[in-house]
């Protein structure tokens, strides 16, 4: 191999450290516990026998050495970490908490996923996974008829022999054939179940904007099925503007008009009357209806002509009808009409600064006599790496790291020797 100079190799320290920050740019410090429940990133530790979840900074300061899986966003969720569901001890949070009893955990928990049940493996997976806005869970593309579910021999070599820990997993549905629908067609997913208990939802469901995969028999292809609904809302904006010409005021209507001679009546209170809304919701498509009425009494999903997975595009929250009945079912389900706030742990301010930087910054924390003893120390190991480089620099030879770990084996025993 060839040698790597002193230079290369400080070089490559700083990149890691810039990698470092950009990946772990937060304060892991506190247990989020005290705030309740809330949507935050959670993790599963796979070498706990508990099947509970943690948050991000008990991830990394409780569990370092653990196996663990991302669950990505749960919503209302409170970090287990430091209840009595865990027996190994949580180091952010001392007190030992009582269980939560209103955490929901659902088969990713059990490190399961989709409806297919599979266990996830950032080693093996070949397609993107899609998360549901509803439950949360997440969805293979071929689950949801998307795509064919690849084999073995549809990712590349080149992909299959990169660094597990890497992204090779989630780029293979590059390499595939293009999905039915695409990442950039839809902002967000309803999986067919959660759809089977919004029935808000189903009546949008194959419209412009909410996009679902169809087949007109078990021996046909999926194809997406789009009807062509336009709402009343802007029904009656085209025909406004159509009989109407440009700038024109509309008329008055003939109770409006009064007379001169009319004698002015006196001024009475406003009578109120309730503003009423009509709803706006499309008509259930018959084809969609019989699905959904289909899927919900179906034993054999083999037979079903779609899953009901519905793909919401750009802007969806602002589409719904707001009439009294669909406002009530909005509310049931929040998330579909307003975008939810997911937790961050806070920023670290040290995220940016080098090695040196940290390390001076703890010497200025440390007591003025320790501070001084370690100034010394390192002046002193400076002056025997330098003594210790000086023949390289004169001869031009390259410090590989063989030569750096000979120099401190024996600073090393130079140190031990003085003790004895």
């Amino acid at each position: 191999s060839n040698p790597e100079t002193l230079a290369d190799y400080v070089a490559s320290q700083d990149v890691l450290v810039k990698e470092a920050a950009e990946a772990l740019p937060h304060q892991f410090s506190q247990c989020t516990y005290p705030l309740g429940h809330i949507r935050q990133a959670v993790y599963l530790c796979l070498t706990c026998p508990e099947a509970r979840g943690i948050c991000s900074a008990c991830s990394i300061a409780c569990h370092t050495d653990h196996e663990q899986i991302e669950l990505f966003p749960k919503r209302n969720f409170r970090c287990d970490c430091p209840t009595e569901s865990i027996a190994h001890a949580c180091s952010l949070h001392a007190t030992l908490e009582r269980s939560n009893e209103s955490n929901e955990y659902g088969q990713n928990f059990q490190a399961l996923f989709c409806r297919c049940k599979r266990p996830y493996d950032a080693a093996s997976e070949k397609e993107t996974m899609i998360q549901c806005l509803a439950c949360e869970d997440w969805f293979h593309e071929s689950c949801c008829n998307l795509r064919e579910r690849p084999n073995s021999e549809s990712v590349p070599p080149e992909n299959q022999d990169q660094d597990p820990n890497g992204d090779a997993a989630s780029d293979a549905s590059n390499e595939l054939p293009p999905a039915l629908i695409g990442p950039g067609d839809y902002d967000a997913f309803v999986c067919g179940n959660c759809v089977l208990q919004m029935p808000l939802l189903q009546k949008y469901a194959g419209t412009r904007g909410c996009l679902i995969v169809t087949r007109d028999k078990p021996s046909c292809p999926w194809k997406v099925f789009q009807d062509l609904y336009v709402d009343l809302i802007e029904l009656q904006e085209v025909s406004e503007s159509s009989t109407r010409a440009v700038g024109q005021k509309r008329a008055l209507s003939p109770t409006a008009i009064v007379s001169d001679n009319t004698v002015k009546r006196p001024r009475l209170s406003p009578v109120l009357t309730p503003y009423t809304v009509e709803c706006s919701a499309p008509t259930s498509n018959s084809t969609i209806q019989k699905i959904f009425v289909d899927l919900a009494s179906m034993t054999d999903p083999s037979f079903a002509l779609s899953t009901g997975d519905t793909f919401l595009s750009e802007g969806f929250r602002e589409r719904w009808c707001q009439c009294p009945s669909c406002l009530l079912e909005l509310e049931a389900h929040p998330y579909l009409s307003k975008e939810e706030e997911t937790y961050e742990p806070p920023e670290d301010p040290d995220s940016a600064l080098s090695l040196e930087e940290l390390g001076m910054r703890a010497l200025s924390r440390l007591p003025r006599e320790r501070a001084i003893d370690g100034i010394q120390a390192f002046n002193a190991m400076r002056d025997h790496l330098v003594q210790y480089l000086r023949p390289f620099a004169q001869e031009g030879k390259v410090v590989n790291e063989a030569d750096v770990r000979n120099f401190f084996d024996r600073l090393s025993e130079e140190k031990r020797a003085s003790r004895e």
